[in-house]
């Protein structure tokens, strides 16, 4: 898989749903067309919760990764 690259990152750890959805979405209405996301997240249903809302809102997410005890990054792509 090739690197992808990321153009603004959002660390919400401590933050839960629905909190951690809403500020990810406010950030990536900032954002181009076509920019990427890095979200790093510490809370559990939110690694499932952000993506599953993020698909229904019409972005792409490139995906969710594991990247520590209890830590996860969920890279989004803007579609619109």
């Amino acid at each position: 898989m090739q690197e992808v690259k990321v153009d603004r990152e959002l660390d919400i750890r401590g933050e839960v749903c629905p909190f951690t959805f809403v500020k990810s979405k406010l950030v990536l209405e900032e954002m181009e067309v076509g920019e990427v996301l890095r979200v790093i997240i510490d809370y559990p249903p939110s690694a499932e919760n952000v993506p599953k809302s993020m698909r229904e809102e019409g972005q792409e997410v490139i995906a969710v990764n594991r990247i520590g005890d209890n830590l996860w990054e969920i890279l989004i792509r803007k579609l619109r």
